[in-house]
C-alpha cells in the first residue's frame, strides 16, 4: 500500500499522462494519503464487517447485510471505501457481486517527523 499525500499524487499522474515520467512500478497499487487516513476507516465496525467478510464469506451483498444487520445502501458505501483502500475486493460471481477479504495484515511504520510512514499489506491465507 503507498502512502502519497494527494497534492504528489496528482502531479505524478499528470506527469505521466504528459508523457513526462514513466509510471511508477506501483501504480496499481492502493495508495492512501497517510496513515492516519487509513486508521480512521479502520473503526470497530469496519473491522467488524471485515472480519465477517473474512470468516463468513457471505456470497452476495444481501447476505452480508442480513449477517451484519446493516443496510444495504450503507453497507454497500462503506465497502466501496474498504475496497478503495485495498483491504477487500468485489467479485461477480454467478452475476452476484461478492465482497472478498484481501488482506491478512496490516503493519504499518509512522515517521514522527516526517511524513514518510509505510504501510505493507500482508494477503490474506487462502
Amino acid at each position: 500500500m503507498k502512502v502519497q499525500p494527494i497534492k504528489e499524487l496528482i502531479k505524478e499522474m499528470r506527469a505521466v499522462a504528459r508523457g513526462e515520467k514513466r509510471a511508477p512500478a506501483d501504480a496499481a497499487e492502493p495508495s492512501v494519503e497517510s496513515a492516519e487516513a487509513l486508521l480512521r476507516l479502520l473503526t470497530p465496525d469496519n473491522r467488524s464487517l471485515l472480519r465477517t467478510i473474512r470468516d463468513a464469506k457471505p456470497q452476495s451483498i444481501a447476505e452480508l447485510a442480513r449477517l451484519t444487520k446493516r443496510a444495504e445502501p450503507n453497507l454497500l458505501r462503506t465497502i466501496g471505501k474498504l475496497e478503495a483502500f485495498g483491504l477487500l475486493e468485489m467479485r461477480t460471481i454467478n452475476r452476484r457481486r461478492v465482497p472478498v477479504a484481501k488482506v491478512g495484515m496490516l503493519h504499518v511504520e509512522i515517521d514522527p517527523y516526517d511524513m514518510r510512514d509505510r504501510i505493507e499489506a500482508s494477503p490474506i491465507n487462502a
